[in-house]
This record gives C-alpha cells, structure tokens and sequence, in this order.
C-alpha cells in the first residue's frame, strides 16, 4: 500500500493530448481574426489605401515565412512553450528566456487590447440603445475573467469554442464580401473614385509595415500546443499553414472591401472598420452580423492568447528560468491552471488602460523580437542537425530563403516602428535588457541544463 502511494505521489501529470488540426486552425486564427476586423486599417492612415494593400501582402510574405519556419522546428521539437522550447534546445537558456518572455507579453498585451475592444463593443451597442457613456471596463475585466475560467477547465473546450466563432466570424466576412457585389465595381464600391496615389511617398509604405503585422500578428501560437495535439507532425503544419492561408484571403477581403467604401482619410483612423462598412451598405441584419463578429473576433483572439500567454510562462517555470510554483498541472483538468491565474492581474490592468496604442505596440514589438530570433534559429537547427540527421514532420522548401526573407522583412519593421514609436521601441528594448540582466543574476543558477535537452536526437553536428 505504502509503495503504490509513493508511486503515485512521484507519477508526474502531463497535459492531455486531445487536441487535433481544426484546434491548432482556430488558435492561430482565432488570436489573429481580430487584427482584420480593426486595427489593419492604421496602415491607411500612416500610407494611404494602397500603402495598407502592400504592407498587407509584405508582411503577408514575412507570416508565411514564420508559418514555413514554425512548422518544422515545432513539428520536430514537440513541446508546450512553443519558440521558447525551440530556443532551449538549439541556442541557450538566455536565448530561450528571452524568447519566452517575448511570447508572454506578446500575448497577453493581445489580450489585454482584446478585452478593450469587447468593452468598446458594448459601449457602442449601448450608444445605439440609447444608453450613452456606458463604463467599459467593466465588460473587459469580466471578458478576461471568464476566458481565463474557461482556459482553466482545460484546453479541448477551450479551443472547440474558438473553432466555432472563429469559423463564424471569418465566415461574416465572406457574406460582406458578396454582400458588396464585388464584381461589378461602380455599383457599390467606389474604388475609382476612393483609391488615391500614395499620399506621404514610399515613406508613408515604409510606416505602415508596422500595422501590418495586424493581419497576422499571433499566427505563431500554434506552436503553443505542440504538446496537447494528438500527433504534432501532422497537427502543427497543417493547421498552421492551413491558418496561414484562411488569413491572406481574410486579409484581401477586408482592404477590397473597406477601401472600396471609405475614403482613406477616414478608413485610417477608423476603430472598427468592418462593422462600419456594414453600416454604410444600409442593411440592420448585416450591421448586426458585423458587430456580434467583430464581438467574436476579439473573444476568440483573447481566449487563444490567454491559452499561449499561460504555455509560455508555465514552459519557463518547469524548466526552473522562473519560480517553480507556476509549473504546475492541474490534476483534473491537466491545465497550467497557476500560470494561466498569475497572468489574468496583468491583463485586466492593461485592458482598463487608456494607452491602448502602447499596449498595441508593446504586443507588436515583442512579437518581432520573437521573429528576429527565428532566422538565426533556423539556421542553426539545419547546420546542428541537417536533413535526414533526425526525424521532421515538415520540412519547408527554399532553405535557407525564407530565414533570410525573415529578417530582412523584420529590420524593415523595426525602422517602421521607429518612425511612429521610437521612444516606445527603446523603452521595449531596455526592458528586455533589464530582464535578461535579472535572469543572469538571479536564476540561471537554478537551470539545470542537463534536465532540458528532453528530445532523443543525436549529438549536434560538429559538437
């Protein structure tokens, strides 16, 4: 009796594998959706409408090359943390704790602008009830509250739910779509008359790569569930790529349509484009599909970065870069139930912020410091480990193009970002120094490299 209670008590609780490609679809998607519905078209305002349609299809090229890269390091390095694991495996522990790092606020400053759209979603529904100056913070602290709830009950309801809205949000803009009679220009869109020259020159392209990462910004969390998916070299790819394509064409669909019905000077400063494009058409019934999928949108959105935001930061505490108490699996639900309750403070304060640009721009930037490490990731892992030296579940073509594409396309977004938000991106960048100077104080005495390296592989080439 004493010796299976003692078995017991040392078994160790793993997440459940239950997840399968339409789960790995809607978390990618799902955290991305939202960036179609508003905030792409910020790229109109720095460049004008046809400044937004190439920062869209640029930056388009740098996701399919994140997608490209993710999918077969993460289908090969199949864990939870996502790039961070990636990261302890092929460069280092203050590599990986960076990245890590770069993964938790990427996505729970997401979250955070998120719940603020929720709360600026029922204002505005109140305001055309009737009730005016509708407090919206309320209504974001409960969206977070919940969806962490939710993330707490354990990932496969988690993620069947986003499969659902997020399907019926992507398919609001198709209807809108047709809903235009995109073929007969003229008729309802205006592009002849609406679309205009670059107005601030090839500068104004330049600055709006920023809000194109918009688009597609957090398509990258797939990798966030390497662990909790049935067979990852057949998830990971699939849904990701998959997740990828849905994106391009969301994307098209939202700048053709919006553009084709705003002038540019208004389409810029816009906050929800979409649902404002259904209100000019004229219908209730599409203004009201508009905005319960604009609703939708961010739920899901939020309800994906909450669920990655949690896998990073219990991935560095199981590996002991932070205090071992956040490493925790629920015994039931099999969730990182303590990493998931530490992050939710964090959010809510965000999301009742009025800096709402500030968090935006703080979500972009770590997301591109995660980028900018995949190039040199890549090529590391193809010269540690080369074709045919151990098993992948993908592999993309073109190596090593897309890594070099990558970071071209990145060191072009930071000067984006520098031309808008300079003192923004300098503050980011020494807050990030700060942490790694604390890690090295302070915890990567307690990295037991040795524990880490978890993948049967061969010794790396050269070693």
């Amino acid at each position: 009796m004493a010796t299976a209670t003692a078995a017991n008590s040392n078994r160790r609780i793993a997440m459940l594998k239950v997840l399968n490609p339409f789960h790995i679809w809607a978390l990618g998607v799902g955290i991305v959706l939202v960036g179609e519905f508003m905030g792409w078209n910020f790229t109109v305002g720095k460049g004008g409408a046809y400044a937004s349609l190439i920062a869209c299809w640029v930056i388009g090229l740098l996701y399919t090359c994140v997608a490209m890269i993710d999918s077969e390091v993460t289908s090969t390095v199949a864990a939870a943390g996502g790039q961070y694991t990636q990261a302890k495996h092929i460069i280092g522990p203050l590599m990986a704790f960076n990245v890590g790092l770069y993964l938790v606020m990427a996505y729970t400053m997401l979250c955070a602008a998120d719940a603020w759209v929720v709360g600026y979603l029922m204002q505005t529904g109140a305001a055309v009830m009737g009730f005016a100056d509708l407090d919206t913070r309320p209504f974001a602290i409960l969206t977070v509250a919940f969806l962490a709830w939710l993330n707490y009950r354990g990932v496969f309801m988690t993620l069947t739910i986003n499969l659902v809205i997020t399907f019926l949000a992507f398919m609001a803009l198709v209807v809108l779509f047709f809903a235009v009679d995109p073929f007969s220009q003229g008729v309802v869109l205006q592009h002849q008359g609406l679309l205009t020259d670059l107005p601030y020159g090839w500068i104004g392209v330049i600055a709006s790569l920023q809000f194109g990462m918009w688009y597609y910004l957090g398509i990258e969390g797939t990798c966030q569930a390497a662990e909790e998916v049935r067979s990852a070299g057949r998830a990971i790819p699939l849904g990701t790529l998959g997740g990828m394509l849905t994106l391009l064409v969301a994307a098209t669909i939202t700048w053709f349509v919006a553009s084709g019905l705003m002038p540019w000077q208004y389409l810029g400063q816009a906050v929800t484009p979409m649902y404002d494009a259904a209100t000019l058409l004229g219908s209730s019934k599409l203004q009201l599909m508009l905005f319960v999928a604009t609703a939708f949108a961010a739920i899901a959105s939020a309800n994906g970065c909450i669920n990655d935001a949690s896998r990073a930061w219990f991935s560095l505490a199981r590996d002991r870069y932070i205090p071992v108490f956040f490493g925790a699996i629920h015994p039931s639900y099999r969730t990182p139930y303590r990493a998931i309750i530490f992050l939710v403070p964090i959010a809510i304060s965000f999301a009742v912020t009025p800096l709402l640009d500030q968090v935006i721009t703080f979500s972009i930037l770590s997301g591109l410091l995660g980028y900018t490490f995949m190039t040199f990731n890549m090529l590391k892992f193809r010269k540690m480990w080369p074709l045919g030296s151990i098993h992948r579940g993908y592999i993309h073509p073109f190596h090593p193009l897309p890594a070099i594409t990558l970071l071209v396309l990145c060191i072009a977004t930071y000067f984006a970002t520098f031309l808008g938000y300079g003192a923004t991106l300098l503050s980011i960048m020494a807050f990030y120094i700060m942490a790694s100077i604390w890690f090295v104080l302070q915890r990567y005495q307690f990295v037991k490299r040795a524990d880490q390296f978890t993948m049967p592989w061969p010794r790396p080439k050269g070693y």
